[in-house]
């Protein structure tokens, strides 16, 4: 090794063994957040003044609750749970002195968002991390979380003189023992991929490096002409738009005559490090549009991308755009994708110049990024709900939660490869060349207003992976027809909503081309509300101004060298 080498192999070692301490987190990071904050609250005698008093009000309103309470007389809390919050819902938390410990933890929970947000001079990006680091340490030593604070843990143990307890000890050891061995959760082998999930009839069509190309057997005797491929994204597996009958967006897409084809990624190894953002686009997006063109010649196809599989659709439809005379798509749909990055939710806490230098240092060293390390990330994001009740109900409870299709399938994690990711990262998080125009494909610059064919584009409303307004945001970049569609539910219950699913509304509103544009709140107000899924307004978009039926395609296309490989779900989804 030169010289020259040494260096950067030493720190990124050296980095790549702290990653495994901190579990990926930068520790400069943290400290240069915790460090911007702490200085500016130190020069700021203004805002000291004011936590001081909050501090001073919430402890007389503390006091006076306590003292009327404790005599018997009616008074109103000083503070209420966040509609999100459920960790004080059961009616035990209103009891003495029960309803004392959230009341406190509530008003302390309050201060503290108080005290590391709005400061004069902090970084926006150190403003929003230390707030969430200071929610996580609540999120933690909430007193829901221990026995001795939480009644309804206290009831049950006195009701059932400890079995709780010890069910619940139970349950914790086989949980550990099943992360010491690498093995999914309890429940999860009832979700078997292609028997319980993943189970819609079809073949695979193509298999390249990359990706598999499954065609799924048509049910009608009849189809609509356009076909419809579907680009999921590759930080999971495919089948969230295949998951148990009643909840499979593709088995519904084949019930009403659509010819659906979806890709199935590789699940990268070491060996695929060097796979790129570029890569993606053309053994993914491109090849799979080629096999559907031979196997559906002359009609246009309606491509969907899901979560980064519609970012990598738009910067592949764009391509198409700028070198095509002839377009090959009818439309796009993106579900829950983000084309421009600078407000991406939560996950750009973890997402700034240092902890992408951090993370390029851990993926050095194996070559790729672990699926559980993602995992933990989204957990992060909502670990009140996903990580300390989930706690409480299995370890103090002893109640062990059925597992269902959508968290097994959250469960069964993919590796991202080495310089695919660092390229994702810094060109779309860290720069946003995407929607900047700065973003190269094919060996030039692309722009998204390129994209000439109708959109429909799906946002959810409690996303904290894809917000739906930086969804939204599309709207700035195309000058094409674009249907938005606002859901309830979150980045993948929100897209999982099969007709029937109770307490499910959405939104839809359409922006023609030349029109004057409107902003998210803007838009809300006007675009008028809709009971149900939103499935069906999406089926009705796909064959719009289309009435046309024809004989189902062939399965394959041997003569254009494109024979039927095997049954679906394929290969890759199965590859650990």
């Amino acid at each position: 090794m030169a010289a020259t080498e040494v260096v950067p192999y030493v720190d990124r070692l050296v980095h790549s063994w702290q990653a495994r301490l901190t579990g990926g987190q930068s520790p400069t990071s943290s400290a240069m957040a915790c460090l911007d904050w702490a200085v500016h609250l130190a020069q700021s005698p203004g805002k000291q003044l004011q936590l001081t008093g909050k501090a001073l009000r919430g402890s007389g309103r503390l006091a006076m609750f306590a003292a009327r309470r404790s005599a018997g007389q009616p008074v109103e809390p000083c503070i209420t749970p966040l509609p999100q919050d459920h960790r004080f819902d059961h009616p035990s938390w209103q009891r003495w002195p029960f309803v004392l410990e959230q009341q406190a933890f509530l008003l302390v929970q309050q201060w503290w968002h108080n005290a590391t947000t709005g400061i004069e001079g902090v970084s926006a990006h150190h403003e929003e991390a230390t707030a969430f680091a200071a929610r996580q340490w609540l999120d933690m030593w909430s007193p829901s979380n221990f026995a001795l604070t939480n009644p309804e843990v206290l009831t049950a143990t006195a009701r059932e003189g400890g079995a709780n307890l010890v069910r619940g000890g139970v349950l914790a050891v086989q949980d550990i023992l099943r992360r010491v061995a690498g093995e999914p959760p309890a429940g999860a082998q009832d979700f078997t991929v292609g028997e319980r999930v993943a189970v819609t009839p079809g073949r695979v069509v193509l298999r390249n490096r990359l990706i598999e190309l499954i065609q799924y057997d048509p049910v009608t005797p009849t189809v609509h002409p356009r076909p419809v491929l579907v680009v999921p994204a590759w930080i999971m597996k495919y089948y969230i738009l295949d998951l148990s009958p009643e909840n499979s967006l593709v088995r519904y897409l084949v019930e009403h005559g659509h010819t659906v084809f979806t890709i199935s990624w590789l699940n990268p190894t070491s060996q695929d490090r060097d796979l790129s953002m570029e890569d993606y686009r053309t053994l993914g997006v491109e090849a799979a549009l080629d096999v559907v063109n031979a196997i559906v010649p002359g009609e246009r196809v309606h491509a969907v991308g899901y979560c980064l599989g519609g970012t990598l659709l738009a910067i592949a439809a764009s391509v198409l755009g700028r070198d095509e005379p002839t377009d090959r798509l009818a439309g796009i749909t993106m579900f829950a994708a983000q084309t421009d990055f600078t407000e991406a939710g939560e996950l750009t806490l973890f997402i700034d110049e240092d902890q992408v230098s951090f993370l390029e240092d851990q993926m050095w060293e194996r070559g790729y990024l672990t699926g559980e390390q993602m995992a933990g990330a989204f957990q992060m994001l909502r670990s009140a709900d996903l990580v300390w009740s989930h706690n409480v109900r299995s370890y103090l409870l002893g109640r062990r939660e059925a597992l269902g299709d959508l968290m097994a399938w959250n469960a069964d994690t993919t590796r991202l490869p080495f310089r695919m990711h660092s390229e994702y990262l810094r060109s779309l998080f860290v720069r946003n060349d995407l929607f900047e125009g700065r973003y190269v494909a094919g060996g030039r610059t692309v722009a998204l207003s390129d994209i000439r064919v109708p959109l429909f584009v799906v946002g959810t409303e409690r996303d904290h992976v894809a917000p739906w307004r930086s969804v939204h945001k599309l709207h700035l970049a195309v000058d094409a027809d674009l249907t938005f569609l606002l859901t309830s539910g979150g980045h993948n219950a929100g897209i999982v909503c099969p007709p029937g699913t109770p307490h499910r509304a959405y939104r839809v509103a359409t922006h023609h081309e030349g029109e004057r544009h409107l902003d998210p709140d803007a838009w809300q107000r006007i675009a008028p509300r809709h009971e149900g899924s939103w499935w069906p307004a999406w089926e009705r978009w796909l064959t719009e101004g289309d009435d046309r039926q024809v004989v189902p395609p062939p399965t394959g296309a041997p003569d254009a060298g494109y024979p039927p490989l095997g049954r679906a779900p394929g290969t890759y989804v199965l590859q650990r």
